[in-house]
């Protein structure tokens, strides 16, 4: 699924230092169920008809192709290799990423982006396109509901192999679309190791 590239040829930074102990929630249901996990980890790959429900997932959007990792309103987001900013901004509309940050990454070869979604407007602050970020550097991080489109603190984590056009790139698409989503947006697992 993943093309030619060898996602092992690199060891990676933590993208989030997760504890020892966090929560891996089950969306299928379409609701973010109750938990005192002080961390949660949302999977890639998930059918969660019923959880998106904003104006700007009309049709038939509900198959998640990131990974969400929550945690408290702060808590920082790291470069998982050297990298460079190729976008930023803030994606207002609710339910949306709020503050974004891209990344390109050249792994195996390839050139790889992630988007880190869902930030604090501090995170953006001062961010250049072409900006170089070694591995282990903060990137950004969790935003409040007021600033990350709505939703509790989290990140959104996602791995593009197509250049994204904006600070945007589609975080969940309709379940037809899978074969391509997986393709284009592969398993941010491959980066944050098997952390479900």
């Amino acid at each position: 699924m993943n093309g030619a590239i060898d996602w092992s040829s690199q060891n990676y930074r933590e993208v989030v230092q997760l504890p020892e102990n966090y929560e891996v929630l089950d969306l299928t249901k379409g609701v973010v169920p109750e938990s005192s996990a002080l961390y949660k980890i949302g999977r890639y790959d998930e059918l969660r008809k019923g959880l998106y429900e904003s104006d700007i997932f009309q049709g038939d959007r509900f198959l998640h192709i990131g990974i969400d990792i929550g945690g408290p309103i702060g808590t920082q987001c790291y470069a998982f290799c050297d990298c460079e900013v190729t976008h930023f901004g803030y994606n207002p509309a609710e339910g949306d990423y709020g503050n974004v940050v891209i990344t390109k990454q050249v792994i195996d070869g390839a050139e790889v982006w992630a988007l880190f979604g869902h930030l604090s407007s501090e995170s953006i602050v001062g961010k250049k396109v072409g900006q170089k970020i070694p591995a282990g550097e903060v990137i950004g991080w969790f935003g409040d509901k007021t600033e990350n489109g709505g939703w509790e603190p989290h990140l959104h984590f996602q791995l593009s192999l197509i250049e994204p056009v904006s600070h945007d790139m589609p975080g969940v698409v309709a379940p037809e679309q899978r074969t391509q989503a997986l393709i284009d947006f592969p398993d941010p697992r491959n980066v944050l190791g098997p952390i479900y």
